[in-house]
């Protein structure tokens, strides 16, 4: 939006023009560490229940389909949670709803720690799921709207990192817990819930969403904090503005102007998801199936998480020089050629050098896909169109392991089930095509 003058003479400037000439300070790195956290947690609690999936099936005595049933619940109660909370973002702020997300999941998280029936351990994670989805649907869009546009497309891919180092604790916190009980596992993991209070006193609000709600004064205390006086605008002396703000509304998502950007991001939201999830939800067992051991299964997750590191920060390096689209296509076809050569590996060290070469270029399409989704929309439909992306997901997340679950019991073998996998990765490919590059461009 170009700067201009109104008929009372107060000049009106668009926030993304702020953020255009903003600088990266230091208050962006804490508001960054705040929200990365938030997002390590989630990753942290969505693996929690699989890392300790074996102690709970011999505890309750679980087939492989209720065990999938019970990895899918959390990712069920998000469904209608991802829905709920983008309304709640897009009316009460970002940094409010991530606050309150936290702060209700570790709650229901430890009442889920002390479920004494499958029953209950279900419909408790289920709960835990709707609350958890706050912290989904607000990790990117609040961060890119805290971001100098040059810094916005590395800086969330960075954010996107937060999953293995999730996965990592999850991992630890198991091992470390395992000879105790799935109940303190479940317990420990609950107070991450108290991440809330940083997130309360290190992220400001985002300018966007308090311009659109006509809150000008929350608007420059944010800016004036996170640019820490180096601004060229003297904002006591202009308004804000976001190009044509108004509530956002899931109708808006399938008007004509928006109705392809909102299919094709789903289908691919659905395929991508697949392709990563129904192998990572399952991939202790699968793991079992080639010969590991429990304590050698731990460790290949463990190693092959830190192989998404230098996937991530490739990938922020490189959409940064050649843009979202290119690298999402390239890194997706890459990791399902390597699925499906994991598919097929007969010895240890084929499936590690083909799961290193997966989860590299996997995880650092995430990371793409994860800042690119957000800024498929515009401010006023952007929590509600990133949540419709995320329930998509979450339909993936809870279908995934019934499905696997459903192969495996039927002793589907090892080859065949990664190969099934991969071949979402392939769709994901397809339908990446028709979205288009937003790269370097003014959030509107």
């Amino acid at each position: 939006m170009t700067s201009f003058q109104t008929s009372a003479g107060t000049r009106q400037v668009g926030v993304g023009e702020i953020f255009a000439e903003m600088p990266l300070t230091r208050e962006h790195w804490k508001a960054g560490i705040a929200i990365f956290f938030s997002f390590v947690i989630e990753a942290w609690e969505m693996m929690i229940i699989i890392m300790a999936s074996d102690v709970i099936a011999a505890d309750f005595k679980l087939a492989p389909t209720k065990l999938g049933s019970l990895i899918g619940s959390i990712f069920l109660g998000m469904i209608p949670g991802c829905l709920l909370w983008g309304k709640i973002t897009d009316y009460v702020g970002r940094k409010k709803s991530m606050m309150a997300s936290l702060a209700s999941y570790g709650v229901l998280s430890l009442v889920s720690s002390i479920s004494f029936s499958y029953g209950m351990l279900w419909w408790t994670r289920f709960v835990s799921g709707v609350a958890l989805s706050g912290v989904l649907v607000s990790s990117f869009v609040y961060f890119e709207e805290l971001l100098p546009v040059k810094s916005r497309g590395r800086a969330t891919v960075y954010l996107a990192s937060g999953w293995p180092i999730g996965m990592l604790i999850a991992i630890g916190v198991t091992h470390a817990l395992r000879a105790t009980s799935w109940h303190w596992i479940l317990a420990v993991s609950s107070l991450a819930g108290l991440w809330a209070f940083v997130v309360w006193a290190a992220a400001p609000e985002s300018p966007y969403w308090a311009v659109g709600e006509g809150e000008q004064e929350l608007a420059k205390q944010s800016l004036r904090r996170l640019s820490q006086g180096r601004l060229t605008f003297d904002l006591d002396r202009i308004e804000l503005t976001v190009d044509q703000y108004k509530r956002g509304s899931f109708r808006e998502l399938f008007h004509r102007k928006l109705l392809s950007v909102t299919v094709f991001q789903s289908v691919v939201n659905f395929c991508f998801c697949w392709g990563y999830w129904a192998l990572a939800s399952w991939m202790p067992i699968l793991l079992s199936k080639k010969g590991l051991s429990t304590p050698q299964g731990d460790e290949f997750i463990a190693l092959t998480a830190l192989v998404m590191f230098p996937g991530y920060m490739t990938a922020s390096w490189l959409t940064a020089r050649y843009g979202r689209k290119k690298i999402m296509v390239i890194f997706i076809s890459l990791a399902a050629i390597f699925g499906f050569a994991f598919a097929q590996s007969m010895t240890l060290g084929q499936m590690y050098l083909w799961s290193f070469g997966l989860y590299f270029f996997n995880q650092g399409a995430w990371g793409v896909w994860d800042t690119w989704m957000g800024e498929l929309y515009p401010t006023d439909v952007r929590g509600v169109g990133y949540s419709v992306g995320l329930t998509v997901q979450r339909i993936s997340n809870s279908l995934a392991p019934l499905v696997i679950g459903f192969l495996l019991a039927r002793n589907t073998s090892f080859s065949l089930t990664v190969s099934f996998i991969s071949t979402f990765l392939v769709g994901a490919v397809i339908f990446t095509l028709f979205l288009k590059e937003t790269e370097g461009e003014v959030l509107h």
